[in-house]
């Protein structure tokens, strides 16, 4: 199958921010919006940001989203940059979770503040930038989210929470013309996911439990984030989107 091309136009004028962009899922989403004409504020820890925005002809910001002022140092940032702020990506986030018994105090707090904390913090500060109607607002859940797997509690919980937030915050939103929706991604093939796919047990339970029988790429995930900031979305708000190639619907094992 031929892959969909990016339409250069169709975010011509608009202003995005992507956090965790320096490589991954959302260095995949920073570079569709780019190639469809967006400016693109790219942020993350990761010093290799400026590479990756570099690349795209893009602006790039050296912040942890776990900083308690960085939804406003995001904001300035893309408001300089740009002058505005119409669409916000919260991607950031870490893996490497653990069963529960085996998470001390200091993991759990890390993966809550960094997965979930974070986003409505950053979410809070650039709320008020957004125009209404028009402003959009995408996070990335996790299909860990939506259903349990062994291994990855505080993980889980917090993904779930985001999975909640969208739809707490679409709520509030909506009436101001704020639409808010996230995506919820399966086994994606990705820096972050290296140690994951070479779990042994891993990979029989959900790369071969993936109907589509593959793993995914940024670029999955990237056109249902474009999708759903784009006019063609316009009475989608509150939406979690599964983008797993049908793990969630029919699993299975081989036959």
């Amino acid at each position: 199958m031929e892959a969909v091309l990016p339409d250069p136009t169709r975010f011509a004028g608009k202003a995005v921010i992507v956090s965790g962009a320096a490589r991954g899922i959302g260095e995949g989403i920073a570079e569709r919006f780019a190639a469809e004409g967006a400016k693109v504020l790219l942020v993350d820890v990761i010093p290799e940001v400026v590479e990756t925005a570099a690349r795209l002809g893009q602006v790039a910001l050296v912040k942890s989203v776990t900083d308690r002022d960085a939804g406003e140092v995001m904001a300035k940032a893309a408001l300089d940059a740009f002058g505005r702020i119409d669409i916000l990506v919260n991607n950031a986030g870490i893996g490497g979770s653990k069963r529960l018994m085996e998470s001390d105090d200091a993991l759990i707090d890390r993966f809550l503040d960094t997965n979930l904390a974070a986003v409505l913090r950053v979410t809070r500060a650039v709320v008020p930038h957004l125009p209404r109607p028009g402003g959009r607002i995408v996070n990335i859940s996790s299909i860990f989210g939506i259903t349990g797997y062994p291994g990855t509690t505080a993980y889980a919980v917090a993904k779930a929470g985001v999975a909640q937030f969208t739809r707490q915050l679409a709520g509030e939103l909506a009436p101001e013309g704020i639409l808010v929706n996230a995506v919820a991604p399966g086994l994606i093939a990705t820096p972050m996911t290296t140690g994951h796919r070479q779990n042994a047990l891993y990979t029989r339970l959900i790369v071969e439990g993936t109907p589509v029988e593959r793993m995914g790429t940024p670029a999955d995930i990237a056109g249902p984030v474009a999708f759903l900031c784009s006019e063609d979305a316009a009475f989608v708000t509150g939406v979690v989107m599964p983008v797993d190639g049908g793990f969630l619907a029919a699993r299975h094992g081989k036959i």
